[in-house]
């Protein structure tokens, strides 16, 4: 399913969509690492060539971020969406590593309105980020929450 800037209205339980791809580069890993995760195995090239990856990977909370950047530009940008209560659960399955090309894949579980406030929408979906290998790296089960009010 090709789909940008949705409104609560587009969403349909069951559905399927693909985001653009975008790369990770060898720089952007150690330029969160230093701000965000500072690790030896996402800073150091060189050590982390020698450690239990075999190489040097990215955080996942850089992965994280990354898929939340793909979701609000390919889905959430322009529409009544304003947070977020939490997730069910977050998991990183696979390393991220330098030239990784990656595309999140998210799915609709469930989409309704609030039973105590009728103009709020609440969106549950799994989010699942995978590599050029079509390995899932990330996943991750998010809800959404919409505000029907605004237009």
């Amino acid at each position: 399913v090709e789909v940008h800037n949705m409104k609560f209205a587009d969403f349909i339980e069951g559905m399927v969509a693909d985001t653009t791809t975008f790369s990770v580069h060898e720089q952007s890993i150690i330029d969160f690492a230093r701000q965000h995760d500072p690790q030896w195995f996402h800073l150091d090239v060189q050590a982390a060539d020698e450690g239990p990856y075999a190489g040097l990977i990215a955080s996942g909370w850089q992965t994280a971020c990354l898929a939340m950047r793909h979701a609000v530009d390919t889905f959430l940008e322009g529409s009544e969406s304003f947070g977020s209560p939490g997730l069910a659960y977050l998991k990183w399955l696979a390393p991220v590593r330098p030239n990784d090309v990656l595309y999140l894949r998210v799915t609709v579980l469930e989409k309704r309105l609030s039973s105590r406030n009728p103009a709020l929408g609440v969106l549950r979906w799994r989010w699942q980020v995978f590599n050029q290998n079509d390995i899932c790296v990330l996943e991750l089960e998010a809800t959404s929450l919409f505000d029907l009010t605004r237009s």
